[in-house]
């Protein structure tokens, strides 16, 4: 397919899991992709593996200096900007009474204060057509035990592409949720471990983990054409889980 051809992308969280699953998508469509992530050898990695039409930028979501780099980038290179996935993210068990002030700060300043910033500084890049990707997660609807923090985070997620949508009106630009279920990334199994990722895996009506290429054609998807008359929608890739 060429649905993404002559597109410059960016996908935060883009050097591990459904980004680089994404960014690969996005190349074989035709795009140009800016990985962002804070972990330099997982990003050199993964352009090594994504071929010439991969770039990489070092920084953290929870920064915006770091982000003002991002978008230094893309714009002395591609000069606009197309697609936006904003897809970092982190989250880890912590059940009530057991929450901590530094747990709230962190998962929140990754989750919704750097969703936010990746978009908004963004803007600027961007024009007729445009598409917004945020990752939500089957837990902003359902909950999950112990992932209090996370599963507010992720309805936080939600809501901004609602209100998003109308600060968007008249600009061309969409943005639209991505929300999977239990996928087998690297961030998963370190917040819950291998018995915590059967456990997740039994719970959702296709008895199994999704992989991360099967979000990652997803957002293919909402970040072509294919999907021009989509905006403040969620498109859950759940396996069922928080459908039922």
């Amino acid at each position: 397919m060429t649905r993404l051809t002559g597109k410059t992308a960016v996908i935060t969280g883009g050097a591990t899991g459904i980004g680089r699953a994404a960014a690969k998508r996005f190349i074989e469509e035709g795009a140009f992709v800016f990985i962002f992530g804070r972990r330099q050898a997982a990003l050199d990695a993964a352009v090594a593996d994504l071929g010439p039409n991969a770039r990489a930028v070092q920084g953290s979501v929870s920064e915006p200096q770091d982000l003002d780099r991002l978008y230094s980038a893309v714009a002395n290179e591609r000069g606009t900007l197309d697609i936006v996935f904003a897809n970092a993210g982190t989250g880890s068990l912590l059940p009530l009474g057991e929450i901590t002030a530094e747990h709230i700060d962190e998962t929140f300043a990754t989750n919704v204060k750097g969703t936010i910033f990746t978009v908004q500084k963004a803007l600027p890049l961007m024009g007729q057509g445009g598409s917004i990707i945020l990752t939500g997660s089957s837990a902003g609807t359902t909950g999950a035990p112990a992932f209090g923090a996370y599963s507010a985070s992720k309805a936080a997620v939600r809501n901004l592409a609602r209100t998003w949508a109308e600060d968007l009106k008249g600009t061309g630009i969409r943005v639209n949720v991505l929300s999977p279920g239990p996928t087998a990334t690297e961030l998963a199994k370190q917040a819950v471990g291998e018995e915590g990722i059967k456990a997740f895996a039994s719970m959702n009506p296709m008895q199994r983990m999704a992989e991360p290429m099967e979000i990652g054609a997803v957002a293919a998807f909402l970040a072509s054409p294919d999907s021009s008359f989509m905006t403040a929608s969620e498109v859950a890739v759940d396996g069922g889980l928080a459908q039922i």
